[in-house]
């Protein structure tokens, strides 16, 4: 029996110092991003040439509507457009296959908002937070962004685009209690240690394609 407790406890260790890194990683991403998100568009400054607005991608309900999150963050790029923050609306999202398409719900969303289709670009392959920094770089060209989503995902979003060549800061798309919050939470602190190992040692192959700058 004394074998067995002793690979318990390597266990309990092991994962005990996995965990504190892990935590540690989380406290290092939300200090660095602390004084880069905003809640109000009067916070956001002007700037000329304005930046563009990158808005993440979330679910589509099955008659193409968006969820009250991705709505939230649609919306809250639309206020930043009217109020001059922006110029153009990155929107990118997943749609890997025929019947899920989150891109195209959020500029029909943007547009009956009264937003030009013009203004809005659309990146199809942005299936993961790392994908849309990578693409809003080496694909739309963008320099200096404002990125759109809740709270909860600030952090993460504002350090892969940092690091990944994209100069942002961030607006919080909170607008209501969302269901799976508790959730998405806990899947965050994860997350962001994943961002991290990317950033710094095991780099993600972001899905390429040809540039389609968006001038800025």
């Amino acid at each position: 029996m004394k074998w067995l407790l002793r690979i318990v406890l390597i266990f309990l260790s092991v994962g005990s110092i996995g965990l504190l890194i892990i935590y540690f990683i989380n406290e290092r991403l939300q200090s660095q991003a602390a004084g880069k998100i905003q809640s109000s568009i009067t916070e956001i400054p002007t700037e000329n040439p304005p930046r563009i607005a990158i808005v993440f991608g979330a679910r589509v309900w099955e008659n193409g509507e968006p969820s009250h999150a991705l709505y939230d963050r649609v919306i809250t790029a639309v206020e930043l457009y009217r109020a001059g923050r922006v110029k153009k609306i990155l929107m990118s999202g997943d749609n890997r296959n025929e019947n899920y398409d989150e891109p195209t719900a959020m500029r029909a969303t943007a547009v009956k908002l009264g937003v030009p289709a013009s203004d809005v670009a659309l990146d199809f392959a942005g299936r993961r937070t790392y994908d849309t920094c990578f693409r809003a770089k080496e694909i739309f060209e963008v320099q200096k962004a404002i990125v759109v989503t809740q709270e909860f995902h600030q952090a993460r979003a504002i350090y892969l685009c940092n690091n990944l060549g994209v100069d942002s800061i961030g607006i919080t798309a909170n607008r209501r209690r969302y269901e799976g919050e508790s959730y998405w939470a806990f899947r965050e602190f994860f997350s962001r240690a994943g961002a991290w190992f990317e950033i710094n040692f095991l780099p993600f192959e972001a899905i390429g394609g040809q540039t389609q700058p968006i001038n800025q």
